[in-house]
């Protein structure tokens, strides 16, 4: 009976330690997928600054636009992912990440894309102007 209990106690901690594992790879799951839409968001930005004279005008900041609102949506999905996963975990020997802060990362990386949009097309050498 007592071997029983043991392995029970053994299989339990195993269990909990797995489950801080999973939580730990979840959360850098979660900046690998951060740091993937600041990529997406930079390769929109150097596309606007070197590409800037294609013609017809438009073509630039609509690539760059694209590749802007693909980080945004990128940020978003990895927010929506990681809270889904760290809701149904619990932690025993490690600090799960806080999902607000989570959600105030990610919808910060989408406002500060969006204000790049408007910059990008709405704003030319600190003027309103269509070139």
């Amino acid at each position: 009976m007592a071997n029983s209990e043991e392995a029970n106690e053994m299989a339990t901690a195993r269990t909990e330690l797995a489950e801080d594992r999973t939580v730990q790879a979840t959360e850098r799951t979660y900046a690998g997928w951060l740091r993937t839409a600041f990529a997406a968001i930079g390769i929109g930005l150097a596309f606007r600054a070197v590409f800037g004279d294609f013609e017809p005008p438009w073509l630039a900041r609509a690539i760059a636009t694209l590749f802007v609102l693909l980080g945004a949506a990128v940020a978003i999905m990895a927010e929506r992912r990681a809270c889904r996963s760290l809701d149904r975990l619990s932690t025993h020997n490690v600090a799960a990440p806080r999902l607000p802060n989570l959600r105030w990362m990610s919808w910060s990386v989408v406002g500060g894309s969006l204000l790049l949009i408007a910059g990008f097309w709405f704003l030319n050498d600190g003027g309103f102007s269509d070139g």
